[in-house]
């Protein structure tokens, strides 16, 4: 847990009670995505409360949260640990991401309006600002936000239910999944989202659909990779 530290580290002022809920959720969530904890990792709850500058009652109520998302388990009397997710998990996950976000692109393109493209737009050069500076963390961020507002865009309450529902699942693995093969993954996800973006401003379904589909199931296989790499003997 010595890595990413001083994020968590920085002292807040007082906040309302659900504004610290929030933030000790986001930061959490952040801290367990970029990799901090390993996969079957315990979560240390006496050095994360110290970390974040809490009490404990408030970090297991976002390790529920967390563990409602999937990113994380919950062990009867024994506190919880990152979730593990086999080869098998990661295929079947990221088909029905793929699934959902194909759909989503599909009704987007049919009910967007203007001002929500601008600001997926916005999200977009937003991103690769991020990108050109290296700061994955802001670029993972603006990237997900990206993804969430074509989701809303397609009208569906039901599709957003299920988007969210796997959504955590995966969160951890689309974030490490960039770092894949000396980040070579990392530029070609940006010129995928530069194809989504020009899809979605012709409002052509179809082939969004296709782009996003393709663009799932680039990131699985990134995904795999990257925990081949770091479970080969030279990372040991």
């Amino acid at each position: 847990m010595s890595a990413t530290v001083s994020a968590l580290k920085s002292p807040a002022p007082p906040e309302p009670e659900s504004s610290l809920h929030g933030e000790t959720l986001s930061r959490l969530r952040d801290y367990i995505v970029e990799g901090n904890i390993p996969d079957g990792g315990r979560i240390l709850e006496r050095e994360l409360c110290e970390l974040l500058g809490i009490s404990r009652t408030p970090l297991r109520e976002a390790l529920k949260v967390l563990a409602a998302e999937g990113l994380v388990e919950l062990l009867p009397h024994r506190g919880a640990r990152v979730r593990t997710l086999s080869e098998e998990d990661l295929r079947e996950l990221f088909d029905v991401m793929g699934g959902l976000e194909s759909l989503a692109g599909r009704l987007a393109c049919e009910n967007i309006t203007e001002s929500e493209f601008s600001e997926i737009e916005r999200l977009h050069h937003e991103m690769y600002g991020y990108y050109l500076r290296h700061d994955m963390h802001n670029y993972f961020r603006a990237n997900q936000l990206i993804h969430q507002h074509i989701v809303v865009a397609s009208r569906n309450s039901a599709l957003q239910i299920a988007y969210a529902m796997f959504a955590g699942r995966i969160r951890r693995v689309r974030y490490s999944a960039n770092f894949a093969r000396d980040h070579a993954r990392w530029g070609e996800a940006v010129r995928e989202h530069e194809q989504i973006l020009d899809a979605l401003r012709r409002r052509d379904g179809r082939e969004l659909s296709d782009i996003l589909f393709n663009h799932l199931r680039n990131k699985r296989r990134a995904a795999s990779e990257r925990s081949a790499e770091t479970l080969s003997p030279e990372n040991s």
